[in-house]
């Protein structure tokens, strides 16, 4: 078996409710410990301040210390993100907010119990750029996972759900405006060195995680219909077939037209590969898009291109059964919803509807 065949494989696990469930407790549990290892090993040493919440809390403590009190970052975290939770609790989905505060939960717990050293300690410009690196992909990997690092990410998040624009570089404008306190109280040069910080961990985020982010595809093929037809079907997005003619050869063509999210484009170039290998696929970044457009669920991890959930969760169904040997009476088996392709395509690109997986 080869290195693809088993990366499909595992690929395809991922129909399971309780395989995705357990790959968004990984991707939390991984987020937690490497941003409590970036705030240990990178930000206190180099006097750096975090964005959003996690910043705010470690500006709270640092205030709190000059007055001779004690208010711990893992406690800021804490109480900070509760009401935004709470507020986000019916504007997000439930599984998403309970994943992103179980992430806050495990900083927290993170930031008591270990304490890692610098690793370079007295060079601030390296400890600057690794540290960006580093707080940027914990926030990736939970957001990829199917959750997130809470605080101005559910704020982000809420916003992106509703508009569909990404707003990073709002929340980057958003933690200069806390460094401004930060500088006029413990000096501009830390400040400085915490907007390069941000602004690296900002970036970071914005080059990895494409959610929002979303392409044009242009296919010219000999079979459109055949084409379209497996695109609309396995992709669950609509498409436009435009009639035109090959300049070299004379002969008729398809030109399709679709619009999708940067993360799918690999998965529809295979699809369309394979139903015509002699397709020619131009990508173009999209700006601006109006219409209906279907975004995978926010409490998915990603990728999220796999079969329909069964009808039975191998996992799940065990846990019924020890349930019922325990004298509990057994939750139903069967998902609240499988995702189809249902709601057939709009001219244009636009999407088959707004649907989330569950």
């Amino acid at each position: 078996m080869t290195a693809f065949e088993l990366y499909e494989r595992a690929l395809s696990l991922g129909r399971f409710a309780s395989v995705r469930r357990i790959v968004t407790t990984i991707c939390v549990v991984v987020s937690a410990l490497m941003q409590a290892y970036v705030i240990e090993a990178f930000i206190d040493p180099a006097n750096l301040l975090a964005g959003g919440f996690t910043g705010i809390a470690l500006l709270l403590d640092r205030i709190a210390s000059l007055m001779g009190l004690s208010f711990h970052t893992s406690v800021g975290v804490l109480v900070l993100n509760i009401p935004v939770a709470i507020a986000c609790w019916r504007s997000i989905s439930k599984r998403f907010v309970l994943f992103s505060m179980l992430q806050v939960a495990l900083l927290s717990l993170f930031l008591n119990i270990f304490e890692f050293p610098a690793i370079l300690p007295g060079d601030t410009v390296l400890e600057v750029l690794f540290g960006g690196v580093l707080i940027g992909l914990s926030t990736v990997l939970a957001l990829k996972g199917g959750a997130s690092t809470a605080g101005t990410d559910f704020i982000a998040l809420y916003v992106s759900n509703r508009t569909g624009r990404t707003i990073w570089t709002a929340v980057f404008v958003g933690n200069c405006l806390m460094l401004l306190v930060f500088g006029a109280i413990f000096g501009w040069r830390p400040a400085a060195y915490s907007i390069v910080f941000q602004f690296i961990a900002t970036k970071t985020v914005d080059e990895f995680y494409h959610r929002y982010q979303r392409s044009a595809m242009f296919i010219t093929t000999k079979r459109p219909t055949d084409v379209a037809r497996a695109y609309t079907q396995e992709m669950d997005h609509g498409a436009s077939i435009i009639n035109a003619t090959g300049a070299f050869t004379g002969e008729p063509v398809g030109i399709i037209h679709a619009v999708l999210s940067t993360y799918e484009v690999s998965d529809a170039t295979k699809l369309v590969r394979a139903v015509d290998p002699r397709a020619v696929i131009s990508v173009v970044p999209n700006e601006s898009f109006v219409g209906n457009f279907r975004h995978a669920g926010i409490d998915e991890p990603l990728p999220t291109k796999v079969r329909a959930t069964p009808e039975v969760d191998p996992l799940l169904a065990a846990v019924a059964r020890m349930r019922r040997g325990a004298g509990f009476e057994p939750r139903m088996l069967r998902p609240r919803g499988k995702r189809g392709s249902g709601g057939q395509a709009v001219d244009g690109g636009a999407s088959a509807g707004e649907r989330a997986r569950k």
